[in-house]
């Protein structure tokens, strides 16, 4: 009876996501490279998952080309919005992208938590997913002073924070810098046709890598108690998966 009102209260409820590259949803002439938002579906059941995130975009100029004008105008009462940036806004080699943590990057994130509130939907903010940088055997936070502006944009705005630069880092500092490989993009000349010169990427995730990382944050969104977090399954196989299925399919 209780899950049959959970499931009733979630209907039509819709998980947006407004990120970069290391969420996105690619095409399959991509594979294996591979984004947490087109794997978080198969942590959930009876909400649906529409994946806003886009490679190159920080928040800055997920503003400037009408991105976030577009999802928030979609967005209903009773909805959840991710939101993970940090990645590009930290490129200062890229101006139209680079957004100062303390100033542009703070205000954008305090802007899209007012705009999912005004909504009367839940905004959740996670701290940039951490990198294959590794520094005496632990994953380093490439990204230290945004997860830090997050954090604060998070504790002044009462709004739930995913911290996932810290699951991640953790997550990665057991596996090991070696295997850890096996979680982003390292594959030899030949060895898989997205890239045939081969490719060595510590920041965009392989298959096994985006299924783990969305296992982070549905467990982080289990934990949060927040009406989406009835709908995190409790087992979630496709998500842990330690070989990977050659798809993004949720088994």
């Amino acid at each position: 009876m209780i899950a049959a009102l959970a499931a009733l209260a979630l209907a039509g409820q819709t998980v947006f996501i407004a990120s970069d590259s290391t969420a996105q949803t690619y095409r399959q002439d991509r594979y294996p490279q591979s984004g947490w938002g087109q794997v978080l579906q198969c942590g959930l059941d009876g909400v649906a998952v529409d994946n806003r995130a886009i490679g190159g975009r920080s928040t800055r100029t997920f503003v400037s080309e009408g991105r976030w004008d577009k999802l928030i105008a979609d967005v209903k009462a009773g909805d959840t919005v991710l939101i993970q940036f940090g990645h590009n806004d930290a490129n200062r080699n890229r101006p139209a992208r680079y957004a100062p943590a303390a100033t542009d990057y703070r205000h954008h994130l305090t802007r899209f938590v007012a705009d999912v509130k005004a909504k009367g939907a839940t905004p959740v903010i996670l701290t940039p997913v951490a990198r294959r940088s590794f520094y005496e055997g632990r994953a380093q936070a490439d990204f230290a002073e945004y997860s830090s502006v997050a954090r604060v944009v998070a504790r002044e705005t009462d709004t739930p924070l995913i911290d996932l630069e810290a699951l991640s880092r953790t997550w990665l500092t057991e596996a090991g810098e070696e295997r850890a490989k096996a979680y982003f993009l390292h594959y030899d000349a030949g060895e898989v046709a997205a890239f045939p010169k081969g490719i060595e990427d510590d920041t965009h995730f392989s298959e096994l890598g985006a299924r783990h990382v969305a296992d982070l944050i549905a467990d982080a969104l289990a934990r949060l108690e927040l009406p989406v977090s009835d709908a995190v399954r409790k087992d979630r196989p496709a998500l842990a998966r330690e070989t990977p299925l050659g798809s993004w399919e949720c088994r």
